[in-house]
């Protein structure tokens, strides 16, 4: 797709900024109160079901990124999975995207969606991430839509903190309560379930990436907003 990886400061509150304007829309017209947090009311079997639309709507714009054999279950290692911080893998005897089924609702449609990128035969952390908001964002469905949105703006939250820009509080303060809400229910979540397991996995974790040609190694997952800044600069979310 010949996607630029290099951004400026600028480029990335630009970016944030486009993601908070949408987000909000998104979660305004699915809770008509902008200080209510999103609650996907479908099954995850649906959302399985669900996510294939999305792929099919991204097929049209880009041939290749073609999903056809449908295979995504709820992962049986889903507690280990959450005590090592982990939101799915691919299952690499069957090719079956395997999720946890424990994570908060809101943000599952992205992960399934990235796991499904894995399955098109992507390795990549940072190229899963931004093929699976491609698919998820052009979902017809609005919770998946949110899901897309609501993540990638978790992530760009994230980038402003690492770089110790001077602006993150006025931009948090842009974003609906209700957006903050759903943040919230992930940092109680995954603080349920910290343990010394979890960063003893992640070291080793990181390794491996960095092992099979993936030299940012887990910072790989969040690499993903070089893509999409560089995407997005002369297009509309």
């Amino acid at each position: 797709m010949n996607i630029n990886k290099e951004y400026s400061d600028a480029d990335l509150l630009c970016f944030t900024q486009k993601i908070i304007l949408k987000t909000n829309t998104i979660q305004l017209q699915i809770t008509k109160n902008k200080n209510l947090k999103v609650s996907n009311p479908y099954s995850q079997n649906q959302l399985f079901e669900m996510s294939q639309n999305g792929y099919d709507n991204l097929k049209k714009e880009y041939a290749f990124f073609d999903y056809r054999n449908s295979s995504i279950k709820k992962s049986l290692f889903s507690l280990p999975l959450t005590y090592m911080g982990f939101g799915g893998y691919l299952n690499p005897f069957t090719n079956e995207a395997q999720v946890n089924y424990k994570l908060p609702m809101y943000g599952f449609s992205m992960v399934v969606c990235h796991e499904m990128a894995h399955q098109m035969g992507y390795g990549s952390e940072s190229e899963c991430n931004f093929i699976g908001f491609l698919a998820c964002a052009r979902n017809d469905d609005f919770y998946f839509q949110y899901s897309a949105y609501v993540m990638t703006l978790r992530y760009c939250l994230n980038a402003i903190e690492e770089q110790n820009l001077a602006n993150l509080k006025t931009i948090i303060a842009q974003i609906n309560p209700g957006i903050l809400a759903n943040f919230k229910e992930s940092e109680t979540f995954w603080e349920n379930y910290e343990t010394p397991i979890e960063t003893g996995f992640r070291i080793f974790y990181d390794n491996y990436l960095k092992l099979n040609q993936q030299k940012d190694g887990l910072d790989s997952y969040s690499k993903f907003l070089d893509l999409l800044i560089n995407f997005y600069k002369e297009k509309e979310l």
